[in-house]
Parts: C-alpha cells; structure tokens; sequence
C-alpha cells in the first residue's frame, strides 16, 4: 500500500500519510484510487471527525502525478476534453464535508495542489517549499492555478505558476501570503496539525460540517465556472506528452530560488 491511514477513536482523528517517500510520495495510479476509496469510506466512519493528510519523510509532501503514471494514462483526440486521473483525488472531489487539515513538510509542487486546494488550511514545516512546474516542461497549470489562486493572492498564484521551477515559494513566504496558517518548528507539522484537528474533533460535527460547506460554498461558484474552462486549456496548450518527456528528462536539478 502506498497510503497508510491511522485512526485514534478516542480523539476522532484520521491521520493520511502519503507512503512513497522513495519517490517523494508522488501520485502513482494506485495511491490515487487509494486516496480516492478512503475519502469516501471516511465520509461513513462515524468515528473519524477531523482529518490530517501528510506526506512519509522530510523531503516531500508530494510532487504530483507520477511521471510514469502520467505517460501510461491516453489522451482523448480532442481539444475539449482531457483525462486527468488527479480530478478525483482531493476529498470534496469525493463528497467529504469533514475538515482536512494538510501538514506540509518538504515538497509540496504541481498536482498536490489538488489535495492542498481541498483542504481546510495548511500547517508547514520550516523546509517546506511550493512550486508549479507545469510551464517549464510545456505544460498548462489549469486546474492546479485556479485551486492556487483562490487560496492566496492572484499575483502569488500566477508568480507561482509561471515561473515554473525557477522559483520555489518559502514556508515563510507561504505564511506572509496567506497559502499557510502556521510555520511551526522543525519536525512539528504532523504534531501541530494533529492538534488543531483533535479540537475540531471535538465539536459537535454537525456544526463543523456545516461550516466547512459554508466556507466552501462561498469560493464554489467562482470555482466551478473556472473549472469548466480548465480542459480546454490544458488540451490546447499542453505540448505532446514525447516532447514533455524530453524537456522532463533534459531537466537541470537545484539551480533555483527560494524565496
């Protein structure tokens, strides 16, 4: 299993942890389906109220759809529609009303928008760094921007989003910017995070469902209209899959900032 999943009944917290450290715990097609069966078996486990997802080690949150992954899934012969296996991956996408908390530690770049864009807020370590490489490898960032740019500044999102793998967004500049609601000491997102949820879990869930679907609903039209427009874009401006192989493989590592 490349998705471990912990529950303490006495606090009614679930703790997620992304298990593919090796791989920075990017997303492979099995951790997805994973990821996608355990949203929805927590929406009926009663006992779990509050939810923290994670990523295994100190070096990655997670970076994404796996490469191998993305080369094995076809493309429709359409400009107006794409398969993205990530669409489904984040807990809304699978009807899941109880909050989620993520605790960021590492890597957080590209498609773990997904899951960041669908959580409640975001607890970082002082390693923790974003970034979106779509653009220096040819490719649209759609649906990761639009979650990104309802979660911080738009010129942060777009800043973030075009410069690619030039620049990685600091846990403290992430803070500053709003995308983080806490920097907590070395080591201490998993710790932080748990604690914020054990509280949460603490009150009656009703209530806190409620305000997780008011909360969400007053971002959901503006993101659902944006949405819309995100396969069109990513079929039209994504170059074929061969030559981002190409540029992937041909891809310098550091030689980027941090800011």
């Amino acid at each position: 299993m490349t998705l471990r999943t912990t529950t303490d009944k006495d606090t009614g917290v679930a703790l997620l942890t992304l298990d593919r450290p090796e791989r920075h715990n990017a997303l492979d097609l099995a951790t997805v389906e994973q990821l996608a069966m355990t949203w929805r078996e927590l929406r009926y486990d009663d006992t779990v109220r509050a939810v923290v997802v994670t990523g295994a080690g100190d070096r990655a949150f997670c970076t994404g759809l796996d490469r191998e992954a993305a080369a094995s899934v076809p493309q429709p012969h359409s400009p107006y529609t794409i398969e993205d296996p990530l669409l489904r991956v984040g807990p809304k996408s699978n009807d899941l009303w109880k909050p989620v908390i993520a605790a960021v530690n590492g890597m957080a770049c590209g498609g773990a928008f997904y899951l960041l864009g669908e959580s409640e807020f975001l607890v970082a370590d002082p390693s923790a760094t974003f970034f979106d490489p779509h653009t220096t490898y040819g490719m649209v960032s759609a649906f990761e921007s639009i979650l990104m740019s309802q979660r911080m500044p738009y010129g942060e999102a777009t800043r973030m989003a075009l410069t690619g793998t030039a620049e990685r967004m600091s846990a403290r500049r992430a803070y500053e910017v709003g995308l983080v609601s806490e920097v907590t000491e070395p080591g201490g997102s998993v710790t932080a995070a748990l604690r914020c949820a054990e509280v949460i879990a603490g009150y009656p869930p009703e209530a806190v469902q409620g305000t997780v679907r008011a909360c969400w609903a007053a971002r959901e039209t503006a993101r659902a209209h944006a949405l819309a427009y995100a396969p069109h874009l990513v079929s039209l401006g994504n170059l074929p899959t061969e030559r981002q192989s190409e540029l992937f493989t041909g891809r310098r590592t550091g030689g980027y900032r941090v800011r």
